[in-house]
């Protein structure tokens, strides 16, 4: 039995979506839908949490992988940045030069448990809330968006892991894929992560 960590914040847990759960909720039923007698078995792991950063990804891997540590091996998911790169009163919640040694020291963690490890990039934001203030007082750009994506694109070449861009997937149609706050995928967003997940996890099937 082989598990898949998906760690990440608010768009991770699926936040906003109140159809299907979000991507991975998605790709968690795909998984046990194909599952049967004398295939591998994939149990799926949402550790998506609201409002996370890569400073509480670091405190908190370390006991998240001891206890769900499979020993016929660990498919893992890093997904940060959408949070990591909104800035409170002029000031980003996590620096670039941060956020990079963040997801070096969790890539390290993941290593002890797992070879197979994918870096997801950061979401477009919408053209309505790009550059402006939130009613939670954040503000993110989409400037910034390509400078973490870069940097997580960077670690992925440099550590030869896999980089999956939903990005791109999303760049020309975002108006459409985001929920009304900008941020957040709605349920076709959703389902379009899914869709380029899924041949993903086929692989370990």
């Amino acid at each position: 039995m082989r598990y898949g960590l998906f760690f990440g914040d608010s768009i991770t847990y699926g936040e906003y979506d109140g159809v299907f759960g979000g991507w991975v909720d998605i790709l968690k039923r795909y998984a046990l839908q194909k599952y049967n007698e004398g295939s591998n078995e994939l149990i799926l792991f949402n550790l998506g949490i609201g409002g996370e950063t890569t400073e509480g990804l670091v405190a908190r891997m370390p006991h998240e992988m001891k206890a769900r540590n499979s020993t016929d091996g660990n498919i893992i998911f890093i997904g940060y940045g959408a949070n990591d790169l909104a800035s409170k009163d002029g000031i980003q919640l996590v620096s670039p030069e941060k956020f990079r040694i963040n997801i070096e020291n969790a890539i390290q963690n993941a290593k002890q448990y797992s070879s197979d490890i994918y870096l997801v990039s950061i979401l477009p934001v919408s053209e309505s809330i790009d550059s402006k203030v939130s009613p939670t007082g954040k503000v993110r750009t989409n400037e910034d968006v390509l400078i973490y994506n870069q940097i997580l694109k960077d670690i992925a070449n440099e550590s030869s892991l896999s980089y999956i861009d939903f990005h791109s997937a999303f760049l020309q149609d975002k108006e459409i894929l985001l929920s009304q706050d900008g941020v957040h995928p709605n349920e076709k967003g959703y389902g379009i992560m899914a869709e380029i997940a899924i041949p993903i996890i086929e692989k370990y099937l």
